[in-house]
């Protein structure tokens, strides 16, 4: 998981980072009331101030080892069943060098400065992960930013990890700076090398960095050969090419680690038919490897149900074990450093707990679950980079000082000659600090304990911790009516109705305007709620957004024998608004329509948009993209606006010019896809609308 992001450009460059991630937009429009799952405030015992952790509890924890019938007053942990002794409890701490070369320091239990390995262990955690790039370095020895994680990096930490009894996941990104879906950039020592080449020095590398890590003491248990390599992987983009250069890591895992187990890790576990295609590949060319690993992230991952399905099909046809190496949770939205965090204020992802402590902790208590589910070859969960903090100083000139010598930010202005086009443009702080299981003093936050409770249950009384926020939609003119009660969610995830009180709002002058949104707030059971206000034009188009499950007056037509992988897709984040949409993916090109004949509609002109967006894995611009309505059958007369596909929640919304209907008339709407190899994307909310 990389980061890109400083400032005001952070949600355009969270986009682009998170390309493959599918992150996403609004909330869906439907004609009621309904409560959503917005979980934004915090209640009264959620224990969520950023720099004040519950320390209370010593538990005996300064003595280097794990603790037993470790306990926490304030967390509800449900014991995860069939949990394996052996099972990879793990954090990737991978900025610790830079951080603490920076000034920052750590807490154990009992509120004194402790060392940080140490305090993962006594909180039940078994293994941590550190990525490990090339060479993360300019001509003058400046690093890149994101800890500087080279290989010298690598054994320090391993090293202090093993001492403090942790096993080591070795992650090689085989590039010089952050590896992900969007960006699998070639290492500058590699640059203009053939395959041929590519594979010799990707074998000696590795080869020479594992010795490294066995001579420094590190315990490495795990060796990863790149990171969410979704199809790209050093520069290359041909699959039988990432196939040699994982065979060549895979060489050097079992000469120089025998007893380690080689892993591979993609991402995008939502997509099912991706990631079934990713292990095919892999089978196909016969690569040696043990673990399939993926990302899960609740903001862009889709289910758990999901996450468990996927990775239980991917055992059990290819006979691999399973592991889940990346996921978090922000447990506040604070920002701790003025450099702008990945998850917060901007509405760009899910949110399926709150954002609290007890959230963060049960988020992990259930991926832990997750993955366990897939039976004995469901062998772990890591959180990602569970210590990245804000750098000390005043001010944010004094905290840039520290990015850019130590590297503990996401990456400094040196980074530029790699990434000019990322790194070189939103280079700052850290983007993660209110997702670590630190705050940002340094000190554990009680969801740390999840690593152990999972193992014994913690069940104590459960309390309120947030109160979910509500949603309103109405047509122009009609009575706009507010929730009497809302929904307070328990620190158990249970949930249960209480009043709010809603802050005074002209209501009759919303409906009477022009169609927008609107935020009314209030007060619930302590907590500051908010409901959401839609005002919208008549729209004529039947299950326009695809959300009642009856779905039979859309038809859906491949065209041309171009076999296109479609379905309605249940996840907001992809959706224009809400969280369904008509979701298309052809790995050989996509070519096709869908449509609806609408009847019942007055007499009148009347225009269609609709919201499409997505792109094309294999770079083919070639695309021909329109909605169209027409009225009567009378398909000569179509009307067309244009659209594309232009990259992820790039989204467009065309509208096409008026179409007529006489009384008792129909019209068709729909919109036709024609796109290259790899093209992908979801189309959503159509509006047949009065023209104006």
């Amino acid at each position: 998981m990389p980061f890109c992001l400083n400032g005001y450009k952070l949600t355009k460059a969270l986009r682009k980072v998170f390309f493959m991630k599918r992150t996403g937009t609004l909330s869906k429009i439907i004609f009621t009331l309904f409560i959503t799952a917005s979980m934004l405030t915090a209640g009264s015992c959620s224990a969520g101030v950023p720099t004040e952790s519950n320390t209370e509890n010593d538990n005996g924890a300064n003595s280097g080892e794990s603790v037993v019938g470790i306990s926490s007053d304030t967390l509800y942990v449900k014991k995860v069943e069939g949990l394996s002794d052996d099972f990879a409890l793990g954090c990737d701490i991978s900025s610790v060098v830079a951080l603490e070369n920076s000034g920052v320091k750590f807490y154990g239990w009992d509120g004194s400065e402790h060392d940080l390995f140490d305090t993962l262990k006594q909180s039940g955690v078994n293994y941590i992960r550190v990525r490990i790039w090339n060479d993360p370095f300019d001509a003058e020895g400046n690093g890149y930013g994101g800890g500087n994680c080279d290989i010298n990096t690598a054994c320090i930490i391993g090293k202090r990890a093993a001492d403090a009894g942790l096993k080591m996941l070795a992650d090689f990104h085989y590039s010089d700076f952050w590896a992900d879906p969007s960006k699998q950039m070639c290492p500058k020592a590699w640059e203009g090398m053939d395959i041929e080449a590519k594979k010799q020095a990707l074998y000696e590398y590795t080869k020479a960095c594992l010795t490294k890590l066995k001579e420094a003491g590190a315990d490495v248990g795990m060796v990863q050969l790149g990171n969410e390599t979704n199809g790209k992987m050093s520069g290359e983009k041909i699959w039988m090419n990432i196939y040699y250069l994982m065979a060549e890591g895979s060489r050097a895992v079992r000469e120089v680690l025998p007893e380690a187990k080689v892993a591979v890790h993609f991402t995008n576990p939502e997509s099912v038919d991706r990631m079934l295609n990713y292990a095919s590949k892999l089978a196909y060319y016969e690569l040696d490897y043990d673990v399939f690993a993926s990302s899960y992230y609740p903001y862009w991952h889709g289910t758990l149900d999901n996450l468990t399905s996927v990775l239980s099909e991917i055992s059990e046809k290819y006979g691999k074990e399973v592991m889940v190496a990346e996921t978090s949770y922000a447990y506040t939205l604070a920002d701790g450093d003025g450099s702008g965090n990945s998850i917060g204020d901007v509405i760009n992802y899910e949110k399926t707990y709150p954002f609290t402590i007890q959230g963060q902790s049960r988020e992990l208590r259930d991926v832990i679950e997750a993955v366990t589910k897939v039976g004995k070859s469901g062998i772990g969960v890591f959180w990602w980079e569970a210590a990245w903090l804000p750098v000390p100083g005043e001010s944010y000139e004094e905290r840039s000082a520290l990015w850019e010598k130590y590297g503990s930010g996401w990456a400094s202005s040196y980074a530029a000659e790699y990434d000019p086009d990322d790194a070189g443009k939103y280079y700052g702080g850290c983007a993660w600090e209110n997702q670590a299981m630190f705050d940002f003093g340094g000190k554990p936050l009680e969801s740390l304990k999840t690593w152990a409770l999972v193992k014994t249950g913690n069940e104590i009384e459960t309390v309120p911790d947030a109160v979910k926020d509500s949603e309103v939609t109405v047509k122009l003119g009609e009575p706009i009516i507010l929730p009497d009660k809302v929904f307070a969610i328990y620190s158990d995830g249970s949930e249960q109705a209480i009043d709010v009180a809603w802050e005074p709002a002209d209501l009759e002058a919303m409906t009477n305007g022009e169609p927008a949104e609107y935020t009314v707030k209030g007060m619930a059971g302590g907590s500051e709620t908010v409901c959401r206000i839609a005002v919208t034009d008549a729209n004529y188009a039947v299950n326009y957004s695809f959300e009642d499950e009856d779905r039979s007056m859309w038809v859906i037509e491949n065209i041309n024998n171009i076999t296109t992988q479609t379905d309605y897709q249940k996840k907001a984040l992809d959706a224009a608004s809400g969280e369904m949409a008509f979701h298309f993916w052809g790995e050989n090109g996509s070519e096709l329509r869908i449509y609806q004949k609408v009847t019942d509609i007055p007499e009148g002109k009347y225009t269609l948009s609709a919201s499409i967006q997505g792109g094309i894995d294999s770079g083919d611009d070639v695309q021909d993209i329109y909605i169209f309505a027409y009225a009567d059958d009378n398909e000569a007369d179509m009307t067309k606006a244009s659209a594309g596909l232009s990259g992820y929640a790039d989204w467009h919304k065309p509208v096409t010019g008026a179409v007529e209907v006489t009384e008792g008339g129909t019209i068709t709407i729909g919109a036709y896809i024609k796109a290259g190899k790899g093209s992908w994307g979801t189309i959503d909310d159509f509006m047949l609308n009065p023209a104006k």
